[in-house]
């Protein structure tokens, strides 16, 4: 009896000390998948991720529920899918900030954008509004510049040191020679709050942020950086207003690299079907998101070759993050 127990007692500390089976792939998933956003709650990178969330979780056939865990522009939130499981149990967004233009900026980077993550597709691509408050003495970029010239001090604001925003304003100051202040702030969402309260008087928004305040009169736009967007067809873009840019602003899906290929591509067919439906289109249409599916591997090859582009602005801008 006394040489049975301690044949299961150390068969039980045998089992404790194995690793624990993985999950075959064929079978995922089976249970909760985590959508972890590095976008704060409310912003337009938040509103993309809830909307695919719903549509993919019905697909895939389990729920995802969302976490939020902002700062650095994105990067903390991008850094903590890097290090999770690659199992297909954490996903994430990521726009241009977090997955081309960080490692231009940050010399220290705690992840690698390309080879730390499984690139699991495109889903659309925007532009980034300049916007302002209604009373603002200029409605383009023409009349930001004699603005400018009349020797008016000028700060906008950006959602951080290193985001896209940045990066779209100092394009604008190297093509037209002007001079602005940048103010960052923790967040799209505090941004137009400041800019709707009268606290800040220009700034650079996401079209998920910026669309639905510029279509009820509550701000108003004087260009965009990028394509002229779909979402807001009467504001001219920066290139057909003299600045020299037309890069398309690319949003995608990610989870942690080394994730078995039967998942990532389930997690791709179900991101790709979402893009599909009506309703998900329209609803990214109205947020300023143009719906484009982009493979995977596709997507991060184009990633890769845009890093190295926007790395030359960050130089000649100076924009460094310490």
């Amino acid at each position: 009896m006394m040489l049975r127990t301690v044949t299961l007692s150390l068969l039980a500390l045998l089992s404790a000390a194995l690793p624990a089976r993985a999950e075959d792939p064929s079978a995922y998933p089976t249970h909760k998948i985590r959508m972890l956003l590095p976008f704060a709650a409310g912003g337009g990178g938040d509103v993309i991720g809830r909307l695919l969330a719903d549509k993919m979780g019905k697909s895939l056939g389990e729920s995802i529920y969302i976490e939020n865990h902002t700062g650095a522009a994105g990067t903390l939130g991008t850094q903590m899918v890097a290090t999770s499981p690659p199992d297909g149990y954490t996903i994430t967004i990521g726009g241009m900030t977090t997955h081309v233009l960080a490692p231009a900026i940050y010399p220290k980077l705690p992840y690698d954008p390309i080879k730390d993550f499984t690139t699991i597709g495109r889903i659309g691509t925007s532009s980034i509004m300049l916007v302002a408050t209604k009373d603002f003495a200029a409605n383009d970029v023409k009349g930001l510049i004699a603005l400018a010239k009349k020797g008016e001090p000028i700060q906008y604001g950006s959602w951080g040191v290193g985001s896209t925003g940045q990066f779209c304003a100092e394009i604008l100051t190297q093509q037209t020679g002007i001079k602005m202040g940048h103010v960052p702030f923790n967040g799209t969402a505090k941004l137009a709050g400041d800019l709707l309260g009268g606290h800040i008087s220009l700034a650079m928004l996401d079209m998920a942020t910026a669309t639905p305040l510029v279509k009820d009169g509550s701000i108003k736009a004087l260009a965009a950086c990028g394509e002229r967007s779909p979402s807001l067809p009467d504001v001219a873009s920066y290139k057909e207003q003299g600045v020299a840019f037309d890069r398309s602003l690319a949003w995608a899906m990610y989870a942690p690299a080394g994730l078995a290929e039967p998942i990532a591509s389930k997690l791709s067919a179900a991101l790709k079907e979402a893009l599909g439906d009506t309703e998900v289109r329209e609803k990214l249409f109205t947020l300023g998101i143009t719906p484009q599916f982009v493979a995977g591997a596709e997507q991060r090859d184009i990633n890769a070759r845009d890093i190295a582009a926007w790395k030359q602005v960050a130089k000649d801008a100076g924009i460094e993050v310490k």
